[in-house]
């Protein structure tokens, strides 16, 4: 019997050698749009001002 290590389900993972930045910056193709089978991905970026 093979034992899977567990991870905790909150915590994202990417396959081993995947370059997250590049492969979540491309675009959904029309056929994956059609199937759903896509992910919504949102970019949130602080943008910090010096206070004066």
């Amino acid at each position: 019997m093979n034992k899977r290590k567990t991870t905790n389900d909150n915590e994202p993972t990417l396959a081993p050698g995947m370059d997250d930045q590049e492969e979540l910056e491309q675009n959904a193709t029309e056929e994956e749009v059609e199937k759903g089978d896509y992910t919504s991905v949102t970019t949130l970026s602080y943008d910090e001002v010096d206070p004066s």
